[in-house]
């Protein structure tokens, strides 16, 4: 029961589709390493099994090789005995005659009951050593599975780094890309314009304050012109005129 024990277990390692039990798991990494600890341990228990089994299977193929030996060899002393009584009786001794012949039959009994033992072994023989063939090749195939298991770990392996890889030279491009406004140098950029935006409107509003200013001081001089003129009329000096109009010299007349 043991031995069939084993062989189930092996047989159903062997059918186990690695895909399958990659889909399903969340980290397949850790699923594969802990399928090659399994997988591992579980060939070192077949092989001792297998090699128990093979042990059993080659005392059995002994005892049977010597029980056909036993049967061989009392064939011949039953032989033996057989042509000494015909001898023995040709020369009219008929008591040591009778001796070897009954010699005869219990060398030829012995050499029946050798015989059986080796038939009643075959079929046992026969049937585990069709089991240890299984077995070898179920653990044959156990071992090829761990290959593929530990390839599938390395392939799994590098193509994460790889993504990873990837992945952070992507991040690293998106982070310099000037079309994207989500960027590191696209949000440095809309700082930049909203500084010369308000520098912008700083001189306009500069500007601006500058130009009341000169507005204010055309008042005033209009304002100064309006006294001096007011002031020129409460001293009787007849309408108010500019006094640059007046300070500028006359055209001589020309007849």
């Amino acid at each position: 029961m043991a031995k069939q024990s084993i062989f189930g277990r092996i047989s159903t390692l062997v059918r186990a589709n690695i895909n399958a039990l990659l889909d399903q798991a969340e980290d397949p990494e850790k699923m594969l390493d802990q399928l090659v600890r399994d997988y591992t341990n579980s060939i070192a228990d077949a092989e001792s099994a297998i090699a128990e089994t093979i042990g059993n299977l080659r005392l059995l193929e002994r005892d049977h090789q010597e029980d056909v030996q036993a049967a061989a060899e009392w064939g011949n002393k039953a032989l033996a005995a057989s042509r000494k009584a015909d001898e023995l009786r040709t020369q009219g001794n008929t008591a040591d005659a009778d001796k070897f012949d009954n010699l005869a039959k219990i060398a030829l009994q012995r050499q029946i009951s050798a015989e059986n033992e080796a038939k009643q072994a075959e079929p046992t023989i026969a049937s585990q050593t069709e089991v240890v063939n299984k077995l070898k090749d179920g653990l044959n195939g156990m071992k090829q599975k761990l290959e593929q298991l530990k390839n599938k770990r390395s392939e799994l392996v590098a193509r994460a780094k790889t993504a990873e890889a990837q992945t952070k030279v992507h991040d690293a491009v998106k982070s310099i890309d000037v079309l994207d406004p989500t960027s590191e140098l696209g949000r440095f950029e809309d700082k930049v314009r909203r500084q010369e935006a308000l520098a912008a409107g700083k001189q306009e509003l500069a500007a601006s304050s500058l130009d009341a200013q000169f507005n204010q001081l055309d008042d005033m001089g209009e304002l100064t012109e309006v006294e001096a003129r007011l002031a020129q009329l409460k001293a009787g000096n007849g309408p108010a005129q500019n006094q640059q109009a007046i300070d500028a010299p006359s055209a001589p007349y020309t007849p």
